[in-house]
């Protein structure tokens, strides 16, 4: 029985290592999304370094643009908007496509904008300020072309 319980181990293990590898690919490059029949040109930001950089700095962003955060492992995820001029609506998404909630970020805030407890998730979205609201895509909708992770 032991040998059952390492062999499961070590594939939990090697499943997480190849959804991150896969997720690591893709990182650095943009990709398109869907949300419904609008497009979205997304940058992929799947490493930890990635992920703390995000889009500070940045002046501007084309209307249809964006940055896709991938997690490791599904859970709480919070954002912030150090050193970001730009303002930011941001979308949290499970692993099977559906928003949890959107949240709006003010420009250079420290405020802890997260995803809700109830929903373990495995992606965020940050478009420009009320690219969600102004499309009327809600919670409980699907981002099409996500990037499949085991």
């Amino acid at each position: 029985m032991k040998n059952s319980l390492g062999s499961l181990s070590l594939s939990i293990v090697l499943m997480a290592c190849t959804s991150m590898a896969q997720a690591q690919a893709q990182a650095g490059k943009s990709m398109q999304l869907s949300a419904g029949m609008h497009l979205i040109q997304a940058e992929v930001a799947a490493t930890e370094e990635q992920r703390e950089q995000g889009l500070m700095y940045r002046e501007k962003m084309p209307a249809n643009a964006g940055m896709l955060f991938i997690f490791g492992n599904p859970a709480t995820q919070c954002m912030w908007m150090k050193n970001t001029p730009l303002p930011l609506s941001v979308a949290f998404i499970d692993a099977s496509g559906k928003i949890s909630n959107i949240e709006d970020m003010q420009p250079h805030t420290l405020d802890s904008h997260c995803s809700t407890r109830a929903v373990p998730v495995r992606y965020a979205l940050e478009m420009n300020l009320g690219w969600f609201k102004q499309r009327n895509i809600q919670p409980g909708m699907h981002i099409g072309n996500l990037p499949a992770l085991r």
